[in-house]
């Protein structure tokens, strides 16, 4: 592997392991805040007791996002300087209102709701926490805000070498971050929804559940199952729209999701399954569907998909053979988008699905789930699928921008660090693995640890109550 590979693997390491977390925190966040919303409403303890109990879990996911944060953002320094120098003035405005205003919003607001239970109004306690929500919201904005500008440059001139920033706002209404900001926000919701339903399948499988928790527990499925229901479906219509607008924005990363080579006849075919042979430019072992690729293109049953070879074509002559010595090549790893795109929507179908039938398993006097191992263990294992489903999502948005760091604008071989070796590319990324892997074996050991305790028994302050205060005279 050289240098660019190495940089890349890096890059994707980083990123997919942060993106577990990010949507895991925002959905968590969201539904803590739900039912302390519902404790406020209803004055039914049930309610606070599920709240401190998914709190703890939330806050698990928030430090560990903390960390693998700051690693990401060192390593864009470390691996991607060049990068940096030309995009700096672009990235430095969003990426400083994410930690000077939502990041400050996150944290100050965690603590105050971490320590003043019971110390609080009710009302005051519950709009710190929705104030972490409003906190976690507007971070992945400006996080995106900068992606968006990756994928379609706007607000922005070229002096010196570097994008300048020259309309602060366009890049907030920047057609591409609407798209990509619904998408992953409904994602986070649904993975929210998901895990909630999904762990407390795994504790209503336990033999030792004591009957008090069983009742707490199926108030956190059906609230997760409704909360899974209701996003997974608008993630999926939002991201009906965003595959629409990548047909005349991103033709090469449309195309490349559906293995289209060659301009397609008309009306189009979808192709559910297939190999792509990346050297000869066609597609093994497809099967077809007649006409649905226009329907989902164009929302009418004619209208053709151009190919990839035409796009490449086009891309050559606008752009060039060669950039700064570099012979290149438009088309992105086909078999990566094609895959990722089904693995995405397969897994957004199923997660519709589970929450469906498990909606109609807890209705009132129809409870038949828990007696069902069976759904309870479909249910279990679908908490692990928003995190491949996400990871895939990411990979669609990520490659299919391949060769640009900044679409149209600044390749990945211009964007490498000029100093870095494979040496020390080897070095960290055995490193960063290895950190990431400890960081993992925690979070899910301290996950199981909070899973061990009985959520009817939350009382008092949360963590504020295991933290002894070294001026009071009980600490010692």
């Amino acid at each position: 592997m050289d240098i660019v590979d190495l940089a890349r693997f890096q890059f994707a390491m980083t990123t997919v392991f942060h993106f577990f977390f990010v949507p895991f925190s925002i959905g968590t966040a969201f539904v803590v805040a739900i039912l302390e919303t519902f404790y406020v409403r209803t004055k039914n303890e049930a309610y606070k007791k599920l709240a401190k109990f998914w709190g703890n879990i939330f806050l698990l996911s928030f430090a560990v996002g903390v960390v693998t944060g700051l690693i990401q953002e060192f390593q864009f320094g470390m691996n991607w300087s060049d990068y940096s120098r030309f995009m700096g003035d672009i990235f430095g405005a969003p990426l400083a209102l994410e930690a000077l205003l939502s990041f400050f919003i996150e944290s100050t607001f965690i603590g105050l709701w971490m320590f003043t239970w019971d110390r609080v109004k009710k009302g005051t306690h519950l709009f710190f926490m929705w104030m972490v929500c409003f906190g976690t919201l507007t971070s992945a904005l400006w996080i995106l805000a900068a992606n968006s500008f990756m994928q379609h440059p706007v607000g922005y001139a070229i002096k010196g070498g570097r994008a300048e920033m020259v309309d602060f706002f366009a890049l907030l209404k920047n057609p591409q971050l609407w798209f990509e900001y619904g998408h992953v926000i409904l994602a986070a919701l649904t993975m929210g929804g998901v895990v909630l339903a999904g762990l407390t399948a795994f504790q209503m499988l336990k033999k030792d559940t004591t009957k008090e928790a069983k009742v707490l527990y199926k108030k956190s499925m059906r609230l997760g199952l409704w909360m899974a229901m209701i996003f997974s479906v608008g993630t999926i219509l939002v991201g009906d729209f965003q595959m629409k607008y990548l047909v005349t924005e991103q033709p090469m990363k449309f195309a490349a999701t559906e293995a289209i080579y060659e301009t397609t006849e008309d009306p189009a075919p979808w192709t559910a399954v297939g190999i792509a042979d990346t050297k000869n430019h066609t597609v093994k072992y497809k099967v077809d569907i007649p006409v649905l690729l226009s329907l989902l293109s164009y929302n009418k049953p004619s209208g053709s998909v151009k190919g990839m070879d035409e796009i490449n074509a086009e891309m050559k002559e606008k752009y060039g053979t060669t950039i700064d010595g570099t012979k290149m090549d438009y088309i992105p790893p086909v078999n990566t988008l094609f895959w990722s795109f089904r693995v995405m929507a397969g897994f957004g179908a199923w997660i519709i699905l589970v929450s469906f039938v498990g909606l109609l398993m807890t209705r009132k006097k129809k409870e038949t789930l828990y007696q069902r191992r069976w759904m309870l263990w479909a249910l279990a294992l679908t908490t692990f699928v928003p995190f491949i489903a996400n990871t895939a999502g990411w990979f669609i948005t990520e490659f299919g921008r391949y060769p640009w760091t900044v679409y149209g604008l600044f390749t990945i071989q211009q964007s490498v660090s000029p100093n870095v070796s494979v040496t020390s590319l080897l070095i960290s990324n055995i490193v960063y693995f290895t950190l990431f892997t400890t960081l993992a074996i925690v979070m899910i050991g301290l996950v199981k640890r909070q899973l061990q305790n009985d959520p009817s028994q939350m009382q008092g302050h949360g963590y504020a109550d295991k933290i002894l205060d070294p001026f009071d005279k009980g600490a010692f």
